[in-house]
């Protein structure tokens, strides 16, 4: 007799099986100071649909997910094009053919590569707000934030156009100043 039909139970009837032995009172936290995690929290999940989505999240949260450390290869054009993890498809494919790069389903993509601005890209748009801001007056400043918290389109506002404001509020004071000294 092998050891699985000695363990196996002869019990009639009644064989639902119990829940879970231990419950977890507290949830499981990682270490949020380690270097490691941070990169891997730092990597963008785009290119799947909704349920592949929540499973890399899931192991991004609970330290399952595990960072490719080489180029893989694509099962749709055969070149090594891959740089996410668990991902099954090239962006090129996967856009191509309209499915999620990592269960290959023709289901809804939640975010592209395209939509996901990188850190660089985020500073440099940080800094270009900072340096339009410094170069407005304080109304133009206040109204400005006040636009962007009530969520208004602020796209129309340019760099340039506030050069030749403060140019010619600079004239401005310069005639006060001369009337001033007459």
């Amino acid at each position: 007799m092998s050891t699985y039909e000695n363990k196996a139970t002869y019990r009639k009837g009644n064989n639902v099986k119990k829940g879970q032995a231990h419950q977890n009172t507290t949830a499981w936290k990682p270490n949020k100071n380690s270097k490691k995690t941070r990169e891997i929290n730092a990597l963008p999940v785009y290119g799947l649909c909704q349920r592949c989505t929540d499973v890399i999240l899931w192991r991004k949260k609970y330290r399952k997910y595990k960072p490719l450390t080489s180029v893989k290869k694509c099962t749709g054009c055969e070149q090594k094009n891959i740089k996410e993890a668990y991902h099954v498809l090239c962006n090129n494919c996967a856009s191509q053919k309209k499915v999620c790069a990592k269960c290959l389903e023709s289901k809804e993509i939640i975010t592209e590569k395209e939509e996901i601005k990188s850190a660089a890209d985020e500073l440099k748009d940080e800094q270009e707000l900072e340096r339009m801001l410094a170069k407005m007056t304080l109304r133009q400043r206040r109204s400005y934030m006040r636009k962007l918290e009530r969520g208004d389109d602020v796209g129309e506002i340019n760099i340039d156009d506030l050069d030749d404001f403060d140019d010619f509020s600079d004239e401005d004071d310069s005639d006060q100043n001369d009337q001033d000294s007459n």
